[in-house]
């Protein structure tokens, strides 16, 4: 494999046995609101081809509702954390914690989700890292929590199914099965695009508006 061992999708569902869907549940839950760093995409794409394999015995259905669930809660948990411990860290002004947790940061950050709230939590579904931390920094900013919920459980649907079934269908791919490692490193880019074509386009857009703005003055 590519990837390190603990990163291993594969080596990370069969250390659970028979309680491999579970195991996987938990750790959606832990990377959407614990901050833990792991490999979410990859995981959900192996539980998808395990069960087209018939490795894994649980419904399709029933799996994408349990993993889907579980992304949910925990967003909702790391928003609350975000909500009750983030203002605090962020209102300390001296030495190493004055300078990470910066005010700023949290004023940027709330204008930044107040402006793209509904695509930045939807979009982060899809890029590692960005949503173990994104539900965070919602709650840091105190996002409205209904509108936090609202699209955060949009993005959850498209993503936990999403991802489960395309591994369930891509499994049964004969090239796909046998180079199962490049597999899941192309799902991991394929992760990356949503976020990369917001980037270009809020790049065009800010181009645009300062040429427009540069017109204006002249």
């Amino acid at each position: 494999m590519l990837l390190p061992s603990w990163m291993d999708p594969e080596a990370v569902i069969k250390a659970f046995g028979p309680y491999a869907v579970w195991g996987v549940a938990f750790i959606i839950f832990a990377e959407c609101g614990l901050f833990a760093i792991l490999p979410g995409d990859s995981l959900l794409f192996t539980v998808g081809l395990f069960i087209g394999a018939g490795t894994i015995g649980m419904p399709l259905w029933l799996v994408c509702v349990l993993l889907t669930v579980c992304a949910v809660l925990g967003n909702a948990c790391g928003y609350l954390i975000g909500y009750l411990v983030g203002p605090p860290l962020f209102r300390s002004r001296s030495g190493l914690l004055g300078k990470i947790f910066n005010p700023k940061y949290v004023e940027r950050t709330h204008d930044f989700l107040e402006k793209y709230g509904s695509r930045a939590l939807i979009l982060a579904r899809f890029v590692p890292i960005v949503r173990t931390f994104v539900t965070f920094a919602a709650g840091v900013s105190r996002m409205s929590f209904g509108k936090f919920i609202l699209f955060t459980a949009i993005g959850g649907v498209i993503w936990a199914p999403g991802v489960t079934i395309l591994g369930y269908f891509l499994g049964n791919v004969e090239i796909i099965a046998r180079h199962i490692d490049l597999a899941l490193v192309l799902v991991v880019v394929l992760s990356l695009i949503p976020m990369g074509l917001e980037f270009l386009s809020a790049r065009r857009k800010a181009a645009r508006a300062a040429s427009a703005e540069g017109s204006i003055n002249h």
